[in-house]
């Protein structure tokens, strides 16, 4: 969960994905909503993951959609982490925090502002590696 799911929560959700067994059930959402993130598709690409098709949800809207039903929610924004506890005080769910910068309004030629995107995935990566251990075999 980030501020937005449109950069930072939907990188972790596929990455996720890619390196848990399968069976566990991953979903990213914002506490708004903005268009996906073209640099965020474009890193991703280079790690040989599409989230072109990637639409980006709210809290709101996950919970319209299936119901909040979740055994953990991982935080990437102050704001994703104080909804969070919000939504979950009466709950059973628990909640991290991964504070995580948002590369959104990097300045500087393209491929400075492309190696902030890539710090974010390539640390998100590590940080899910260390939660959630080595890949068995990838979600699809």
């Amino acid at each position: 969960m980030c501020g937005q799911n449109s950069v930072r929560s939907p990188i972790a959700a596929s990455l996720l994905k890619q390196l848990v067994p399968r069976g566990l059930y991953i979903q990213s959402a914002g506490v708004s909503k903005a268009e996906l993130d073209p640099f965020a598709v474009a890193v991703m690409n280079e790690a040989g993951i599409d989230i072109s098709k990637h639409k980006p949800w709210t809290v709101a809207d996950l919970e319209d959609w299936e119901g909040f039903n979740f055994d953990l929610i991982v935080t990437l924004s102050p704001e994703a982490h104080h909804k969070a506890m919000q939504m979950t005080a009466t709950l059973a769910t628990e909640v991290e925090y991964w504070p995580t910068p948002d590369p959104v309004g990097t300045e500087g030629r393209r491929e400075l502002q492309l190696d902030a995107y890539r710090r974010v995935r390539d640390g998100l990566r590590e940080k899910i590696r260390e939660r959630f251990g080595a890949p068995v075999v990838a979600n699809e």
